[in-house]
C-alpha cells in the first residue's frame, strides 16, 4: 500500500460536522510521505468551497488535491464535445465549467451535451423536463453525469443524489450516460493517474459500499469501509466486500501500519 483516496462527505466529516479523528488521520499521512487525494462526488460547490471547508475542520488541502465530477467533466467535455453545453449543477459550481461555451439557463434546444448534477432543492419537475426537452430535441446530444450516487447523508436525514434524475432522463430518451463521477471506472482511473501510483497499492476509504467501495474495486484499487456517514449495517450483508471494515477514519493508521506489517 502506497498513496490513499479519501472520499470526502461521509468520510472526513457529515455534512458541517467533523467525524472525530479525521484531521488526525491526515496528518499521519502527511507525516509519513503517504501520497494522497481527496475524492468526491460532490457536485453543488467548486473546489475552492471544499479547500474551505476542509481548512474549518484543520485539514490542510489545495484545489489540485481535490478531483471532484465537474472538474472531471470539464476535462472530458473540452477534449471530446464541441457546442454548447447545458449545465444543471448549482450556481456555486458553475465556475468549474469557465471556458466552455455554455447555454442560457431558460432554453429548451441547442445543447450538444446536458450535464446533470446535484441539484438539491432545485430539482422540480419543470426543470427535469427541460433537460428532458433539451435532449430529446437534439438526437445526438449527450447526457453527462456527474456521478450516479443514489443518495447522501445530510444534517436532516437521507437526501437523493443526481443519480435517480439521470436514471429518469436515462429512461425517458433511450440513451445511456456518459458517468464522470463515482461509480465510473474513468473517474478512479483518473485519480490512479493524479496520483501516480499503481492502481493496486490504493487504498480507497469510503462510506458507500456501491459508489466508494464496488467502484474502486472495479477499477483495481483496494478497499476500506467505513461505518460512519451512509453507511447501515446491512451494507456488511451486500455481496461486495471491502479489504477492511473500520470503525471511521480514526482507526486508518493503526489498520495501516498492522497491514504493513503482516
Amino acid at each position: 500500500m502506497r498513496a490513499i483516496l479519501f472520499d470526502m462527505d461521509g468520510v472526513l466529516y457529515n455534512s458541517e460536522e467533523p467525524v472525530a479523528g479525521a484531521r488526525e488521520t491526515l496528518a499521519w499521512a502527511r507525516e509519513r510521505g503517504i501520497p494522497y487525494l481527496f475524492l468526491t462526488n460532490t457536485t453543488s460547490r467548486p473546489r475552492r468551497a471544499l479547500v474551505e471547508k476542509l481548512d474549518r475542520f484543520g485539514i490542510p488541502a489545495a484545489e489540485n488535491d481535490i478531483l471532484t465530477p465537474c472538474s472531471a467533466a470539464a476535462a472530458w467535455l473540452k477534449a471530446h464535445v464541441d457546442g454548447p453545453v447545458a449545465l444543471f449543477v448549482r450556481p456555486a459550481a458553475r465556475v468549474e465549467f469557465d471556458g466552455l461555451e455554455i447555454l442560457p439557463e431558460e432554453a429548451e434546444q441547442g445543447a450538444a451535451v446536458v450535464v446533470v448534477g446535484d441539484l438539491g432543492d432545485h430539482w422540480d419537475y419543470r426543470t427535469l423536463n427541460r433537460a428532458f426537452r433539451l435532449l430529446h430535441s437534439n438526437p445526438c446530444g449527450i447526457l453527462v453525469a456527474l456521478g450516479m450516487t443514489r443518495f447522501w447523508q445530510a444534517a436532516d436525514g437521507l437526501r437523493l443524489d443526481a443519480g435517480p434524475f439521470v436514471a429518469a432522463l436515462e429512461f425517458a430518451t433511450g440513451r445511456e450516460a456518459v458517468v464522470l463521477g463515482k461509480p465510473a471506472r474513468e473517474f478512479y482511473e483518473a485519480a490512479v493517474e493524479k496520483l501516480r501510483v499503481p492502481a493496486g497499492a490504493i487504498v480507497m476509504v469510503g462510506d458507500d459500499v456501491e459508489t466508494d467501495i464496488a467502484g474502486a474495486q472495479g477499477a483495481g484499487l483496494r478497499t476500506v469501509l467505513v461505518k460512519t456517514g451512509k453507511f447501515r449495517p446491512a451494507d456488511l450483508d451486500a455481496p461486495v466486500k471491502a479489504d477492511a471494515v473500520l470503525d471511521s477514519v480514526a482507526d486508518l493508521p493503526r489498520w495501516w501500519e498492522t497491514s504493513r506489517s503482516e
